[in-house]
């Protein structure tokens, strides 16, 4: 492929995205590239083009892309010229269709009906037996963690109330961060687990053992200073919280009762239909 065409699907892509130049660009549908009677389009690629892609790694994707798809619709006119009319084909296609429309219509379905219905007395009830099924890999925290910024004055007094955030010490604690704080989460009662707080700091992911030790952490950067106390700490194999399994528990529960909703919709379906007399035996 000539290289020039590559880099102007790229240009186009990524530095001329908001661009319109003229009617037929209006709706990003303006072509890149022609292969015998069909077209590629701008948004096409555009919607083809992986998230964080940039630079000469889009170069590259958009140059096979652009290949690959030149390839496939070239054989395929090849090959609606040289094939003769075949009913297999038009009846696979229907047959495929059909079968995507049901599937799409289903899962629509299931989203509306079983996951709003699937209750928190089930996924409890599911947890209880099946606690063992669901482990943490990776340790899971209880504790303080605060924020501010590195020019905000903050008392001598508050690595003491870090050190036990409880009672006046936590009232008093909750008071500063309401003026100061850029980010203030007191979880003495839920698990958070380590790789979420490295997210909100400049925290090595440690073993469990490591923060058992280091009940008390505070790391500056060039803008903030951090605190993280920590209660309590959950070590990799333990049992994940209901509140960390909920979420998969519950997809496992709407898939459990995925099949008998099916069957049941499609019975009544067909129960509805014989009704209406829309179902007629010859």
């Amino acid at each position: 492929m000539d290289r020039r065409i590559a880099w102007t699907a790229v240009f186009c892509l990524l530095c001329l995205g908001g661009c319109r130049s003229s009617a037929n660009d209006s709706e990003g549908n303006d072509p890149l590239l022609r292969a015998g009677d069909f077209y590629l389009y701008r948004s096409e690629v555009e919607s083809a083009l992986p998230a964080g892609v940039h630079g000469s790694d889009s170069v590259r994707f958009v140059e096979k892309y652009m290949r690959a798809w030149a390839e496939d619709m070239l054989l395929y006119q090849q090959a609606e010229e040289n094939l003769p009319e075949s009913e297999e084909i038009t009846r696979r296609v229907e047959a495929y269709r059909r079968a995507l429309v049901m599937h799409a219509y289903q899962e629509r379905l299931v989203e509306q009906e079983l996951i709003a219905d699937v209750t928190y007395e089930e996924v409890e009830a599911y947890y209880e037996t099946h606690c063992k099924e669901f482990v943490a890999t990776e340790p899971y925290l209880k504790g303080v963690f605060l924020k501010i910024p590195l020019r905000a004055s903050f008392p001598k007094m508050l690595r003491g109330w870090l050190k036990n955030p409880a009672g006046d010490n936590l009232d008093r604690l909750e008071k500063y961060c309401l003026s100061h704080a850029v980010n203030y989460d007191c979880f003495p009662e839920k698990w958070r687990a380590v790789s979420e707080m490295s997210s909100r700091m400049p925290l090595v992911e440690k073993g469990a053992d490591y923060f058992r030790r280091h009940k008390n952490m505070e790391v500056t950067d060039s803008v903030f200073r951090y605190f993280l106390y920590v209660s309590e700490v959950m070590s990799p194999g333990d049992c994940l919280p209901l509140e960390h399994a909920a979420g998969e528990i519950k997809e496992i529960l709407v898939n459990l009762k995925r099949a008998g909703y099916i069957s049941r919709m499609k019975s009544d379906f067909y129960r509805q239909a014989l009704e209406d007399k829309k179902i007629i035996y010859y």
